[in-house]
């Protein structure tokens, strides 16, 4: 576990700084910027559709070479790199470029540091290590956005005192990650011939990724919530505290939610997850009074800590050995690139249709993708890899 808890505290650090300005993004960009919600779909979709293209690479990079902790130390470096262009933002094309960035090391990362913290993680308990991992984030979080709203509400809505002090979380997460001591198989097998092809997955995790991929397709970005809290009436303050709520439930489920996938089933977890966020964003369509968004803003929480360390465990489960950080890349690709498409649609609708129309959308896909999950995991389907 030592391995799980230092990557948490890197995530924890990396969060506080992420989440000090991810809240204040679109709000800088349509108020300070005078830029349209569709503008702010773009850049969050090509921000991370470019930076998930990069997921599966550095996935099959890590486990030709067995190379976990140098690729995530590059990448948590790059999302630094990202905190300084956005101090020196002064259009939506460097907002642009500091996304690209954060995004670009988040996407060298990921599946490295999954990998991490799998091969750290006893047999059949990757639901407690990833559930752990993700409550640390999540607390990050958490700190993260109560610093944003302490800065924005001292400095009376001046943005760059708050993005100046993001650097330094940022810098402390890199320093922690050479405390990861990654095991001597790791670092010192050769690279070998190591192939992966769409064709050699079974086909119920090929079903599987591809439900992942439309689920994300209705989960466009975070920022169009905040947004929606704005065109609602909250001010600036007020809606960065109702992503705070937000972090604070996914904290506080994430870890129970890993452990119990351990003992109860993955597949449980992940379908009334889906089914909830349907149910969830259709309210966000639906709501009419801002006091509601309370509401609504923490049954977002729970809908993320009950299904994304479960995800992360039930990839790790499936995966082989050798092709593990591979598989874990693959589908991160896939939700990210997912995303492209979804925030872009979102900021469409949104500008197209009103306000209401992405979480409509949202919503059905939500509640379409939990049925065909409960389908694609349906007991007896045990999902298996080909190995030749």
């Amino acid at each position: 576990m030592y391995n799980v808890i230092i990557l948490g505290i890197v995530s924890f650090l990396t969060d506080i700084s992420s989440e000090m300005v991810y809240p204040l993004v679109p709000i800088y960009l349509t108020t300070k910027l005078g830029v349209a919600p569709a503008i702010v779909g773009i850049i969050e979709g090509i921000a991370e559709s470019l930076a998930s293209l990069l997921k599966l690479f550095s996935g099959y990079i890590s486990d030709k070479f067995r190379r976990r902790k140098l690729l995530a130390i590059g990448g948590y470096g790059f999302s630094a790199a990202g905190k300084v262009l956005l101090v020196a933002a002064g259009s939506w094309l460097w907002v642009l470029w500091a996304r690209v960035a954060d995004r670009f090391g988040k996407g060298i990362r990921t599946a490295p540091r999954d990998a991490l913290i799998a091969e750290s993680s006893q047999r059949g308990r990757s639901g407690k290590s990833f559930g752990l991992h993700k409550a640390l984030d999540n607390l990050g979080a958490v700190i993260g956005i109560t610093l944003a709203f302490f800065f924005v509400t001292y400095y009376e809505g001046d943005y760059q005192p708050v993005f100046l002090v993001s650097i330094v979380p940022a810098v402390l997460g890199v320093a922690a990650l050479f405390l990861v001591r990654e095991h001597k198989a790791n670092s010192t097998r050769a690279a070998r011939n190591l192939k992966f092809q769409w064709s050699t997955l079974d086909r119920r995790l090929k079903l599987f990724l591809i439900v992942t991929f439309i689920f994300t397709l209705g989960n466009s970005s975070n920022q169009f919530l905040l947004l929606r809290a704005k065109d609602l009436g909250f001010s600036t303050g007020m809606t960065i505290l109702l992503y705070l709520a937000f972090n604070v439930i996914s904290t506080l489920v994430s870890y129970p939610a890993g452990r119990l996938s351990d003992k109860f089933g993955r597949r449980n977890f992940l379908v009334f997850g889906y089914l909830f966020y349907g149910l969830v964003y259709l309210g966000f369509a639906l709501v009419t009074e801002r006091q509601w968004l309370w509401l609504l803003f923490g049954a977002y929480g729970i809908y993320a800590g009950l299904t994304e360390s479960v995800e992360k465990a039930l990839v790790s489960d499936i995966a082989p050995e050798d092709r593990r950080a591979t598989l874990i890349g693959l589908h991160a690709m896939l939700v990210g690139i997912g995303l492209l498409p979804a925030s872009a649609l979102a900021g469409f609708l949104w500008t197209s249709f009103g306000a209401a129309a992405p979480f409509y959308f949202g919503g059905f896909m939500g509640i379409f993708a939990g049925v065909a999950l409960f389908a694609v995991l349906a007991p007896g389907n045990k999902v298996e890899y080909d190995k030749s």
